[in-house]
């Protein structure tokens, strides 16, 4: 009855030692509680970098060449529908306005 009791107190500590022995050979973290931990997390690597690589260099944004045209562009689309009677209407005079006034 001893022996039995021996045996499982003996294979108990041959598991851990094992465990810990594992944990330092691959640099893990042991939680034998398993209480919860932000090691997984912190250990990811930082992808910020990566996802920055992923997006080109807008030169549009450096050359003012092109912002001048492209501000030009939007003034005659934007005089353009002026014309028409499409464009944004006066200071106090639109969709909002128009409902505080119905009331």
């Amino acid at each position: 009855m001893a022996t039995g009791g021996l045996k499982s107190l003996l294979s108990t500590a041959i598991t851990t030692g094992v465990t810990e022995a594992r944990a330092r050979i691959f640099g893990h973290i042991l939680n034998p509680t398993g209480q919860k931990s932000a090691h997984k997390i912190l250990r990811k690597k930082l992808i910020g970098e990566k996802v920055a690589q992923w997006y080109p260099y807008d030169i549009k944004k450096d050359d003012p060449q092109i912002m001048a045209m492209e501000e030009q562009e939007r003034l005659s689309k934007l005089e353009m529908l002026k014309r028409r009677g499409k464009g944004p209407p006066k200071k106090g005079h639109g969709r909002r306005a128009a409902k505080r006034n119905k009331k």
